[in-house]
């Protein structure tokens, strides 16, 4: 009787694996649903930026783009923000986050004079940091 009890125990045991081909399908499928949303979540208003020689800034602060477009009109993202609420608008957002950098976007045929004089009232209003965002340049191929 001890030796039939031994077979059913053996014929009933559990499994312990992980099955984890499910898992691996789904991360799958988020990796590429990810890769090709993100794109498209960049906001902002089409510039043709200015191309310069340059490293790639990283950093962990949060950005906040300001553009300038080739009229001069000056944009959060993708709202039109006049000249007199910019640093208003700004100082609100850096109420909550006081690690906050500034990015301008300035497009190639802007006036000068808009952009760093943006850049010149941020300064004011204590922003510390504020950048020019720009596009690299084309890479130039060696004559043989």
């Amino acid at each position: 009787m001890l030796i039939n009890s031994r077979r059913r125990s053996s014929r009933y045991q559990l499994n312990s694996e992980i099955n984890i081909t499910n898992l691996m399908d789904v991360m799958m499928v988020l990796l590429v649903v990810f890769m090709v949303a993100a794109p498209l979540m960049t906001s902002g208003i089409a510039l043709d930026l200015p191309k310069v020689g340059g490293k790639v800034l990283e950093g962990e602060d949060t950005s906040i783009n300001v553009s300038v477009d080739k009229d001069g009109y000056y944009y959060i993202g993708q709202t039109e923000v006049p000249a007199d609420k910019i640093v208003a608008k700004l100082n609100a957002i850096r109420e909550e986050n006081s690690e906050v950098t500034i990015t301008i976007s300035g497009d190639a045929e802007a006036e000068y004079g808009r952009i760093i004089g943006l850049m010149a009232l941020l300064k004011e209003a204590g922003f510390d940091k504020v950048g020019l965002k720009t596009e690299p340049k084309p890479l130039q191929k060696r004559k043989k």
